[in-house]
């Protein structure tokens, strides 16, 4: 144990920034473990939490800068490519797209806080074009609380993190065999839960020549554009005749749609 906790401790401000920087840049390792361990090892004087908390905002900005950048250059066409990375599934986009147009760049202090909502949260903030200061500015206070959050907690219960590091000890080879398990257990769920989302989406969608085709009737559909509104300014096109839907209250744009007429909704 000794030998552990003295490995941890040399090498645990490297093992911090590595982690935090995977996790940011979409990587499937979630790195709330290790900053609980780096805080555990705080309490007891073998790691300055200072230090640890300096490193892990200073690794979360290095890891949201890139898809800030992406996001920038490239708009909305990046989102698609990111969730796939980051193996989250393809409502992620749209999910945070409402955050980030209710709550503007001001969603970034609690985004790392919401799965799915970290990964994607940079690039729509560089997509809506948020000046680099801004940006900067609510990122590491998000990375802060995230960061510190964890830390803080390794720190209050110490007492169990050092149970925990004795119990895998013990277990030997088995306890590297048990992570990489769970690892692979969950990285299989997302991909799971990602092919489920996709299929339903081809189950029920309408081909552009069959949606030409019906807009070419006597009796057309109404077409209901779901896009957030975060996302009409990413994509400012739009089918012709498309009714904008407020997603927070949809009635408002069904209150004229005659009950025999075909819905049709575009989304993201």
């Amino acid at each position: 144990m000794e030998q552990m906790t003295g490995l941890l401790a040399q090498y645990g401000l490297a093992l911090v920034f590595a982690n935090v920087l995977l996790t940011q840049l979409g990587a499937p390792v979630p790195a709330i473990p290790t900053l609980i361990v780096a805080g555990a090892l705080a309490q007891s004087g073998q790691l300055s939490a200072a230090s640890a908390l300096g490193v892990a905002v200073f690794a979360s900005l290095a890891g949201d800068l890139p898809w800030f950048a992406a996001g920038r250059a490239y708009g909305h066409r990046v989102l698609g490519a990111l969730c796939r990375i980051a193996i989250e599934p393809d409502s992620c986009v749209k999910q945070t797209e409402d955050r980030f147009g209710r709550w503007g760049a001001s969603s970034l202090m609690f985004a790392k806080f919401v799965p799915g909502f970290a990964t994607v949260a940079p690039p729509i903030a560089g997509a809506l074009r948020l000046g680099l200061t801004p940006f900067l500015a609510y990122s590491a206070v998000g990375a802060a609380l995230w960061a510190g959050a964890a830390l803080a907690a390794g720190m209050i219960f110490h007492a169990q993190v050092d149970w925990l590091l004795d119990w895998i000890e013990s277990m030997g080879s088995g306890a590297a065999v048990a992570l990489g398990l769970a690892l692979g257990f969950y990285i299989t769920m997302k991909w799971v839960e990602r092919a489920l989302f996709i299929r339903l989406l081809r189950g029920v969608r309408i081909s552009v020549d069959e949606l030409h085709e019906a807009m070419q009737r006597g009796s057309p559909p109404v077409i209901l554009d779901a896009r957030s509104a975060a996302a009409r300014k990413l994509d400012p096109r739009r089918i012709p005749g498309a009714i904008g839907v407020d997603v927070n209250a949809p009635e408002r744009a069904l209150a004229s749609v005659s009950a025999e007429r075909e819905i049709i909704v575009y989304c993201t």
